[in-house]
């Protein structure tokens, strides 16, 4: 008989990756279905980068490469952390991984021991728990509603911390829940973790280009906190390059140098060409990423004002990322051809069944009291996608 490992079986499948293959399998049967549950940019990578690529290829940039990345591309990566972020970083500072999930990955079984305590603030993005599952960690989470605009508070945080508490996860901007943090409420948080010592923060900033409130705030500007801070990035969301998979990390040394060796017996670097063409990434100003995310602040008030005619559909206004995360409860109890929607899960099977749009229950991001819906697609997409939708909740009594 087939055994698989404790470890395998405990972890989750990846909601949002089972949602996207659902709505594939129902797309090979010829039904028209629109998938708004993947976080990818419908946008092309620049071509400027795609060129420098394609000279790396040429120039046979096709060997192994440091662990952490090429020193080339890790001394962009500073100089992007200083123009664009106010951040002092060095090169040995930075490991560059395949995609952010990794850098997490690499930072959490680093750092964490089996039993340690991670504060995660919830709604939080799909893959935090089952990371911290790997390490044997025990993650304590932090509820955040909508009428707090799905942030938490430093006493919130501060009723949480106990002295097995070793690590703070969370996002900003946030998936998935579009919430982003100012300058003042993340001081606010810096000021509660640097009261203990031995207590880390990661800051997960890959949705860093698409604000719609003005610059990005990054938690390790505080010169004080800055030390107990590690800083994940990346290109999938801000350039376009969801497939060439390159996250970045930023943290003190030791915390780089550990993070290196264990990237060094998992995967080795990542791709050296992906590294070229992030290299030019890097280089480019920020305001090469306005035209996206322009277009996502405009998607954004689109399938905004639609909700609004959607009754039942709860939302609040999302100022970064793409998606949206409306509270649903409205719907719970109701019933309509032989299915009855009881919680968040409920709702997105009935959505998939009946308007043939794909959404992801909110019990994958820690609330399944709300569902989440990306706007990275087309107008015309989410246009049809909202007038299904609403027909479909319509139906419900």
């Amino acid at each position: 008989m087939a055994h698989l490992s404790d470890r395998i079986q405990a972890l989750s499948e990846s909601q949002t990756i089972a949602m996207a293959r659902k709505s594939r399998e129902l797309q090979a049967q010829g039904i028209d279905i629109i998938s708004l549950s993947l976080g990818e940019p419908d946008f092309n990578t620049p071509e400027v980068v795609k060129n420098a690529a394609k000279k790396a290829l040429d120039e046979n940039y096709t060997y192994y490469t440091h662990v952490s990345g090429y020193l080339e591309l890790r001394q962009a990566i500073c100089k992007k952390f200083k123009r664009d972020n106010g951040l002092d970083y060095t090169p040995d500072e930075i490991v560059v991984s395949t995609g952010a999930k990794q850098s997490i990955a690499n930072a959490v079984l680093c750092l964490l021991n089996p039993g340690d305590e991670v504060i995660v603030p919830s709604p939080y993005w799909v893959s935090y728990l089952e990371i911290l599952k790997l390490a044997g960690a025990k993650a304590v989470v932090v509820p955040a509603t909508i009428e707090d605009d799905f942030k938490i508070t430093p006493q919130q945080l501060a009723s949480h911390i106990t002295p097995k508490t070793r690590m703070i996860m969370f996002s900003t901007p946030c998936n998935p829940t579009g919430s982003v943090y100012s300058k003042d409420e993340l001081k606010a948080l810096a000021e509660v973790v640097i009261k203990h010592d031995e207590l880390y923060v990661m800051c997960d900033e890959i949705y860093e280009h698409i604000n719609f409130v003005g610059g990005h705030e990054s938690l390790a500007q505080f010169d004080f906190i800055k030390d107990r801070v590690i800083t994940i990035n990346g290109v999938s969301k801000g350039f376009a390059m969801t497939g060439w998979r390159g996250g970045i990390m930023a943290a003190p040394k030791w915390i780089a140098q550990a993070c290196d060796k264990m990237q060094g017996q998992f995967t080795s670097a990542t791709c050296s060409i992906t590294q070229k063409a992030m290299t030019t990434a890097m280089e480019l100003p920020k305001e090469s990423t306005h035209e996206m995310r322009d277009a996502f602040k405009r998607r954004r008030d689109l399938v905004l004002s639609l909700c609004k005619d959607i009754k039942g559909l709860k939302t609040n206004l999302p100022e970064g990322a793409f998606y949206v995360f409306p509270e649903v409860s409205y719907f719970f109890g109701k019933s309509h051809n032989g299915i009855t929607v009881n919680n968040g899960t409920d709702l997105c099977m009935y959505l998939l069944q009946e308007a043939h749009v794909s959404m992801v229950p909110g019990a994958a991001f820690g609330d399944d009291n709300y569902v989440r819906f990306s706007y990275a697609t087309s107008d015309e997409k989410l246009a049809e996608a909202m007038k299904r939708t609403k027909n479909a909740l319509d139906k419900l009594k």
